[in-house]
């Protein structure tokens, strides 16, 4: 049986703030990590979305962070947009009681009205890009920070913001704590957080027994480009609740949107040139059910946790394993089963089946009536040059 908070050596008045919300008993992950965070050690975390590390590491935060510091004394990396707001929200539940202000920084929103907000905030969450222009403005100081958290560092390091968070780092004071956590702390993960981090605690953690994944049923559908439309209607028409439907452009999503709408399927479009009010919109129509199909690209869609997304349809294949992986892992939440659908069309099939073969899914994939490629050989030549044929 899990402890209670309070014998973590959470604070009183924070551990009531959790029980209004009706958590009195810490998740894996938080279990294993806040303890090490009050005692003011470096932590790599490995850790799934949904298993509850946002508040393994807030809690700490707040216990740990002095009231009036004039600036902010700890601070959250973020990849996204919409894991900023919702870390931001979770940090402010169990903040106030600690009389602590959260400021909130990230790109696609007006500069002059989030820097008001930021003043005296003592905890800080940001995105890397905008962090970065706030600070090289002179806006923001990050000269008190004695707390780094890095959430979803493998998802920050794959958007291409590694130069901006090395950056931010140095002007960070060495003498700080800092947190890492990821869903691996493999390969640059583990350069990272090597660099990052000074005689780490390593914790691994699991989803909590209430948001254990259910089955995916993984299909491969082969379609020609003419048919794609179709065949993706066809897929909405069925029996589902919400559906995701990843695709690989901003513009493509538009369109996607759009020629859904003509076609009586009403859907959402979510992507990076949209405006912050507008992904928000989009988000709460999609949350609420009031749209049943989003259409996203990866980077709009990081962090996106909902236990009522049924189906998952790659409408344009995703790059690599690790991208099948993390949009896949959008549905089959909370016990629930989901359905992980990939349209291929021909000029797709070799990549496709690859990762396919990869992943473990060579059957479902053959069920289709398509035929895997062989795998792609590695030779190195006399010069130490690698090859694949």
């Amino acid at each position: 049986m899990s402890q209670q908070f309070s014998a973590l050596g959470v604070s009183a008045p924070v551990a009531q703030a959790l029980a209004v919300r009706g958590i009195t008993s810490p998740f894996q992950i938080q279990d294993r990590v806040v303890p090490h965070g009050l005692a003011g050690a470096d932590v790599l975390a490995r850790s799934p979305t949904g298993s509850g590390k946002t508040l393994a590491f807030a809690l700490p935060l707040v216990e740990r962070t002095p009231k009036g510091a004039g600036a902010p004394a700890a601070l959250v990396l973020v990849p996204t947009r919409e894991l900023a707001t919702q870390v931001a929200e979770e940090l402010r539940s169990v903040a106030v009681p600690k009389g602590l202000r959260v400021g909130l920084a990230y790109g696609g929103a007006p500069l002059g009205a989030q820097v008001k907000k930021l003043r005296g905030a003592e905890l800080l969450v940001a995105t890397p890009g905008r962090l970065q222009d706030l600070v090289e403005r002179k806006l923001v100081s990050l000269d008190r920070v004695r707390i780094l958290i890095l959430d979803e560092a493998d998802r920050m390091l794959d958007m291409g913001f590694k130069p901006q968070v090395d950056r931010l780092v140095r002007r960070i004071p060495r003498e700080r704590q800092t947190m890492l956590f990821s869903a691996t702390l493999d390969g640059e993960v583990g350069e990272l957080a090597r660099a990052y981090t000074h005689d780490p605690v390593h914790v691994e953690a699991s989803l909590p027994s209430t948001r254990e994944q259910g089955t995916v049923d993984h299909r491969f559908v082969s379609v020609a480009h003419a048919g794609k439309v179709d065949a993706l209607i066809a897929e909405l028409e069925g029996d589902r609740g919400l559906a995701l439907v990843f695709v690989r452009t901003k513009r493509g999503a538009d369109r996607l949107a759009q020629r859904l709408g003509r076609r009586g399927v009403e859907a959402a479009a979510l992507h990076g040139d949209m405006s912050q009010g507008a992904r928000e919109r989009a988000l709460a129509r999609f949350h609420g059910g009031k749209v049943r199909t989003l259409v996203a690209t990866d980077v709009a869609a990081r962090g996106l946790d909902l236990d009522d997304i049924t189906h998952v349809i790659n409408y344009d294949p995703p790059e690599d394993d690790k991208g099948y992986v993390h949009r896949i892992g959008r549905t089959a939440r909370a016990g629930r089963d989901g359905s992980g659908i990939t349209f291929v069309t021909p000029d797709q099939r070799a990549d496709v089946s690859r990762v396919a073969l990869r992943l473990g899914h060579r059957e479902q994939f053959e069920e289709s009536g398509l035929t895997v490629a062989p795998a792609r050989r590695v030779y190195t030549s006399r010069r130490g040059r690698r090859s694949r044929w």
